[in-house]
């Protein structure tokens, strides 16, 4: 029982003799007590273990959804200043107990930021912090689950760390089967096709933002057609913008967008040239010309019919080419 109850107590039975009112205490708390014995044993009531540990004690599961390494002072700084202001880390981190062996007692399911908070200020003249954490026992896709749902909602994880995490999530939890996983996920299809699309970006596009902090699942969604009619194209320019920004240029991520998108923008009133199809054996072919969303075809009306058989085919292959 708390102070606060034992006053409350004090006061109620402060007319009665003394060894009454410690003997009505006493019975106050065997009633509190069984009652939350009750209360366990219904599963009602479930007790949590909090302990306070050095963070030096934990790391990082290895499927954590956060990138560790792009954790900043400046990036974390109003987390660090709610710990100091608050003299004590509000939430405790998940994390599951390791085997013995492995260089740490415990694995941070949820709570990266958290952690590299507190082991800033342990490094930085405030060593009386200690790191909260609450052990469960999980299974992996269990412990995706949780730092997904912890997660999703925050601003400070990129689309990209969340769209990488699915896409290792699908293959190792879920047999490769969207469907499956959105079910689990508790997410509509649909969203969690547009970040696996975000994760299959080519690693020369990812390359050419500043930091995947800045990489975008709307970003994927307008460069996807792009890419199925420009890919060569929007490689060779993404190469060229990582080139650009080692030799000292800024490229922010609109940029970068605009300039990937720019390879297969056609210059204005510029008209593609004719192509000619024809089949292996013959001189004559089809002439396609593109009409804004149309393709027009030409072809001589003395060309034979075997000719034209032969050039059609081949068109039908290879004009979307």
């Amino acid at each position: 029982m708390s102070k606060r109850h034992d006053a409350v107590f004090d006061d109620v039975l402060s007319g009665l003799p003394t060894g009454k009112k410690a003997e009505d205490r006493a019975s106050a708390r065997f009633l509190k007590r069984s009652n939350t014995m009750a209360e366990q044993a219904s599963g009602e009531r479930q007790e949590k273990v909090l302990r306070l540990v050095d963070p030096a004690d934990c790391q990082m599961w290895d499927r954590h959804n956060r990138a560790y390494e792009l954790l900043t002072p400046e990036n974390c700084a109003d987390l660090i200043d709610g710990i100091k202001s608050q003299g004590q880390q509000e939430f405790p981190a998940i994390v599951r107990r390791l085997p013995a062996g492995q260089g740490a007692t415990y694995e941070v399911i949820c709570g990266a930021r958290r952690h590299f908070a507190i082991s800033w200020l342990r490094a930085n003249n405030y060593p009386q912090f200690k790191y909260l954490i609450e052990e469960r026992e999980l299974t992996d896709e269990e412990a995706f689950r949780l730092a997904d749902i912890e997660n999703r909602d925050r601003e400070d994880i990129s689309d990209f760390e969340r769209a990488r995490d699915y896409a290792q999530a699908i293959a190792l939890y879920y047999g490769g089967t969207q469907k499956v996983m959105a079910e689990r996920l508790e997410v509509s299809a649909g969203w969690l096709s547009r970040y696996l699309d975000l994760a299959r970006l080519p690693r020369e596009v990812v390359g050419a933002f500043p930091t995947i902090r800045d990489l975008k699942e709307l970003h994927a969604r307008q460069l996807k057609p792009i890419l199925k009619t420009h890919r060569a194209e929007v490689l060779e320019e993404a190469v060229r913008i990582s080139a650009d920004r080692v030799a000292g240029a800024s490229i922010d991520a609109a940029a970068v967008l605009k300039r990937l998108k720019a390879v297969a923008a056609e210059p204005k009133g510029a008209k593609k040239p004719a192509r000619i199809f024809c089949g292996d054996r013959y001189d004559q072919g089809v002439k396609m010309k593109r009409a804004g969303r149309k393709v027009v075809l030409e072809f001589d009306a003395n060309m034979s019919d075997l000719a034209l058989q032969a050039a059609l085919a081949h068109f039908i292959k290879h004009w979307r080419e």
